[in-house]
């Protein structure tokens, strides 16, 4: 009779425990299942915004194939001009001394001329 109560402590421990090791791998599955199903939100965002770059991008592909763009970048970049036009260089003196000019006026000074001419 005594080995009957001792075979079931037995038996009930044995159970518990393969019971606490399908728990704890259940619960380890579930927890890998959870990082990755982050780690598939953050891809499919990840995947959104280069989604949008890429369409940026190929705007601004269109946009530069455009004659009127090549136009500009060649006459403003490599200073060539259409033929019977004729080019206007400012030397870079003149426009840091403008743009000094632009500085010294006070904002309170810009509203004495708006408001009393002067």
């Amino acid at each position: 009779m005594r080995l009957a109560v001792n075979m079931k402590k037995v038996l009930s421990i044995l159970t518990l425990i393969l019971c606490v090791i399908i728990i704890n791998n259940l619960v380890t599955s579930i927890y890998s299942l959870w990082k990755k199903q982050d780690l598939f939100v953050q891809a499919r965002i990840t995947l959104g915004k280069e989604k949008k770059e890429n369409e940026i991008l190929k705007k601004q592909l269109s946009e530069v194939k455009k004659t009127e763009y090549i136009e500009t970048q060649a006459r403003n970049k490599l200073f060539m001009a259409k033929p019977n036009e004729s080019e206007i260089l400012i030397p870079q003196e003149q426009k840091a001394a403008n743009a000094k000019k632009r500085i010294k006026i006070q904002t309170w000074q810009k509203w004495v001329t708006l408001f009393f001419g002067g």
